[in-house]
């Protein structure tokens, strides 16, 4: 051999020695690429898979499926199926006539999902009648079920717990999607002349100041505690037996041809949850569709329609089923006299305030 051909093999030998080590394997954008090697377009012989493969795990398993391409010189394996978050993948690329060149890889562990928290409580208003119904508690993911008797607790002003002020039954009343749940105070202890009122007291007194707490470890339905507890700091007013009068609501009407809203404003706040579906608007050319608010500690009821509004004559049609913070209805007080009978099924009905929007 010629000494011009010995320094021509060795002039290659260097060149593919440099190349090899330059040779790497990066993870980007969820694809395997080789960087360093300058891949022809055609595939070899025993197809792409035959010199570069990545398994799922560190062990000798299989090779993952997926689709090989050649980009900007780049050899590119796309996986078939997303990288699962967490997961260590090993990817290997052995060029023809080279050593084998590996590097692993951990695919980004998912977000950890935000921590379910308390989003709200209604009512807002920190002053409730003595003789308060409910409570809404509304979280910002599904919860667990069973807990809540365990979780929720009323403390009075000295920080001492209010004995057995909620209605403690075992199907517990969520929404469909265990994102709000009502606790109801004890009847038993609203009502006057009951025995349970008699024997412990009503679970509010007039004056006094109480807290609605709910504690942090209450597991969602994935497990996980709440992201923090929450504590609802209120004072009970006089116990409130009147019930809602719409001849004393106040509407504030639209203008025709605008999208403004009407406005309802009450004398008193009212059941949060109710006044989001017993109330609508009905008018000689159908039920305009909106959106519906509940502004200023349930005093206010806002409808903003997704059409302007046309001049004419409008109903809004109230059930009386609606309720006050006391469980009192349209035309019914929730504390009846005990020695007065009561029907077995209350009779629903719908009462209608007219308005007209003028041209």
């Amino acid at each position: 051999m010629s000494t011009l051909a010995r320094i021509a093999i060795a002039v290659l030998a260097l060149r593919f020695t440099l190349a090899a080590q330059s040779v790497s394997i990066r993870l980007e954008d969820s694809a395997f690429k080789v960087a360093g090697w300058q891949a022809l377009p055609g595939a070899p012989e025993g197809g792409w898979s035959s010199i570069f493969t990545v398994h799922a795990g560190s062990a000798a398993v299989p090779p993952m499926l997926g689709s090989y391409m050649v980009e900007n010189g780049f050899l590119v394996f796309r996986p078939r199926f997303p990288l699962a978050p967490g997961m260590r993948y090993r990817a290997v690329f052995q060029a023809p006539g080279s050593s084998a060149i590996e590097a692993v890889f951990d695919a980004p562990k998912a977000k950890a999902a935000a921590a379910t928290r308390v989003e709200r409580v209604y009512p807002s208003t920190d002053l409730l009648p003595e003789n308060q119904l409910k409570f809404y508690l509304y979280f910002s993911a599904p919860m667990q079920r069973g807990e809540a008797w365990r979780r929720i607790h009323l403390l009075d002003q000295s920080g001492a717990p209010v004995d057995h002020p909620f209605l403690e039954i075992d199907q517990e009343l969520w929404d469909r999607d265990y994102k709000r749940l009502t606790v109801l105070f004890d009847p038993g202890r609203i009502k006057r002349g009951l025995v349970p009122r008699a024997e412990s007291g009503p679970a509010l007194e007039a004056g006094k100041q109480y807290t609605l707490v709910i504690d942090r470890d209450w597991l969602d339905a994935g497990g996980a505690p709440l992201q923090q507890g929450f504590r609802k700091l209120f004072r009970a007013g006089p116990a409130d037996r009147t019930p809602p009068d719409p001849k004393q609501w106040r509407l504030s009407l639209p203008r025709p041809a605008t999208a403004d809203a009407l406005v309802v404003d009450f004398p008193k706040p009212m059941d949060y949850a109710l006044l989001l579906r017993l109330l609508e608007i009905s008018g000689t050319g159908g039920t305009p569709s909106g959106t519906v608010s509940i502004e200023r500690n349930e005093t206010r009821w806002r409808f903003v329609p997704s059409q302007s509004w046309k001049a004419g004559n409008y109903n809004l049609i109230v059930d009386s089923a609606l309720e006050d913070l006391a469980g009192n209805r349209i035309g019914r007080a929730f504390d009846v006299d005990t020695f007065e009978p009561v029907q077995e099924h209350i009779l629903r009905k719908s009462i209608s305030l007219p308005f007209r929007i003028a041209e």
